[in-house]
């Protein structure tokens, strides 16, 4: 479970080089829009071995950039890595191509819960690649456990300036709208601004608003409790680099269950190579040593057999699906989506 290994070091070393030196439009070479630390590094450099292709990452923070960068008549990727209602816009404005299915024959390790879901009915464009839920990563140290279960902790004044939250609008807008008791995709003005009152009047007791660095944070034990994606409460716990005082849990008010899905874009030209790429990530022992390096939890049904017991008996990793009961997906609200900005800029005035 170590990832920094001398000879993980070297692999990295070794992509970066070859990616400095491939032009981005070589015939052999695929462009991939991903999020920072969601694909193993040595899987690069494994599938160049096995292919003569290379990939070349460029990274991201949110789904929102990631749907800009598509819009660009010139896109110059071949594939990206956008979550369920990104997947679900980018259908709607015909940015994505059809996935000849084929050509994936290891699409038969998806679990069938992972497949048909309603952003894109048939995976017709987007093949699974993580999943998980949205939801508390604490300190135990920090933290009364009588105080677990519900979104309420986030607002709870015994943990002032220890509280983390996520800088991301749909996430905590999400966590809020859940503790008000309304559905994480309203578009009821009314709902909004409760929710984002509740935010106001919870900011006294937060200590900051961050994205990828809450896992530092936490780990280094600077925060009693964060909003985090379970994928990185994986990470933040596991045992060789991270806190082993941390716990994480889903909020019994429920949450989001997220997907994130390859796609590739409709004027990608290389089409049939990113169908082989896809492939290759469905593969079982590729899928598991991506899971382990990611931490987020893979739809691959074969994985689980290939992995440490650490993240079979990881609650985190290993979600029990009753705890997902009434956790729903985030839906593409369109033009509303205005309404949640609008509320999110009040927050912070």
């Amino acid at each position: 479970m170590k990832r920094m290994t001398a000879l993980f070091l070297a692999i990295i070393m070794i992509a970066c080089f070859t990616q400095v030196f491939t032009a981005c439009n070589s015939e052999k070479t695929l462009n991939l829009l991903n999020w920072g630390d969601y694909l193993a590094p040595e899987l690069k450099d494994e599938f160049k071995k096995r292919t003569g292709i290379t990939i070349k990452e460029k990274p991201l923070t949110s789904n929102e950039e990631m749907m800009i960068q598509l819009e660009a008549d010139d896109c110059p990727y071949d594939l990206c890595i956008p979550s369920d209602y990104a997947v679900e816009r980018m259908i709607a404005e015909g940015r994505l191509a059809e996935i000849d299915h084929a050509n994936i024959p290891n699409l038969q390790y998806i679990g069938e819960r992972f497949l048909n879901l309603d952003f894109d009915p048939g995976n017709k464009y987007s093949i699974p690649y993580t999943w998980g839920v949205l939801g508390i990563i604490y300190n135990k140290t920090m933290v009364d456990e009588a105080d677990l279960g519900s979104w309420d902790i986030l607002w709870n004044e015994k943990y002032s300036q220890q509280i983390i939250m996520y800088d991301s609008i749909r996430d905590t807008m999400a966590a809020a709208l859940r503790y008000c008791g309304y559905d994480i995709n309203t578009e009821n003005p009314d709902e909004l601004k409760e929710a984002a009152d509740a935010l106001i009047a919870q900011r006294p007791l937060v200590k900051a608003y961050l994205t990828d660095d809450v896992k530092d944070s936490m780990i280094q034990g600077s925060g009693a409790l964060a909003l985090v994606y379970s994928g990185d409460a994986v990470w933040c716990t596991d045992p060789d680099e991270g806190n082993t005082d941390l716990g994480f849990f889903i909020p019994e008010e429920g949450s989001n269950i997220y997907f994130d899905n390859i796609v590739i874009p409709v004027n990608s030209s290389k089409k049939e190579m990113a169908e082989q790429f896809i492939n290759f990530l469905l593969d079982p022992e590729i899928a598991s040593i991506n899971t382990e390096y990611v931490g987020y939890s893979s739809p691959n049904t074969a994985v689980l057999d290939l992995l440490d017991e650490w993240f079979v008996n990881n609650a985190a990793y290993n979600i029990p699906e009753e705890d997902t009961v009434n956790c729903v997906i985030f839906r593409d609200l369109g033009d509303k989506i205005n309404l949640y900005n609008n509320e999110w800029d009040r927050i912070f005035k």
